[in-house]
């Protein structure tokens, strides 16, 4: 799942100097929205090699929206994550705080500066950037840059699946999101879970 990974994206691009961090990952936290449609794959010894594509927006202000093709949608609005899947017809929302917590790595799409608590940030080579757990339950993460942009998020989850999130082309849309993006109306017949 999406949720279990990340997305994030930037402005600026030469490989970052010993210590210093890439141009594209300070700039990241003032990035005012992004657009992208991503593949997600995951490959591990139980399941093989999956593969799911998807689009992703985000806005500031914790605003997200991931649509997987054929499948789950999640939706946050700065306050409340909602997790709907079609083929269920079951949704569940979680406060955002609550869900950024249990899942740090989402704070690479919502809050970068949140990290910081979790991760220590290590540039490496080609506009490469290492987040290195500061607990042991956390992965280690990489992200890589391209063309002024974070295109690559890459880690192994607590199962042994390596999962890697490419975004195929990430853009700054000139106009503001609706509303509507980042708010969820459930369709009939959706029954929700944990009320």
């Amino acid at each position: 799942m999406l949720l279990c990974g990340a997305l994030s994206l930037v402005v600026l691009g030469t490989a970052a100097q010993a210590g210093e961090l890439p141009a594209w990952w300070k700039a990241f936290p003032g990035l005012p929205r992004l657009e992208s449609s991503f593949v997600q794959e995951s490959e591990s010894a139980v399941f093989g090699k999956l593969s799911r594509q998807g689009r992703l927006k985000l806005a500031k202000g914790g605003r997200l929206r991931v649509e997987y093709r054929k499948g789950i949608l999640l939706v946050a609005d700065g306050a409340s994550l909602i997790q709907y899947d079609p083929e269920a017809r079951t949704a569940q929302r979680t406060r955002l705080r609550t869900a950024a917590a249990d899942m740090p790595l989402l704070y690479i799409l919502l809050n970068p500066g949140a990290l910081a608590g979790y991760f220590e940030a290590r540039p490496g080579g080609d506009d490469t950037l290492t987040l290195e757990p500061r607990r042991q339950d956390l992965p280690r993460v990489e992200l890589t840059g391209r063309d002024n942009l974070l295109r690559r998020i890459q880690w192994t989850d607590a199962t042994g699946a390596r999962q890697v999130i490419q975004l195929q082309d990430p853009h700054i849309p000139a106009a503001p999101f609706p509303a509507s993006e980042f708010t969820f109306q459930a369709p009939a017949g959706t029954r929700w879970l944990g009320r």
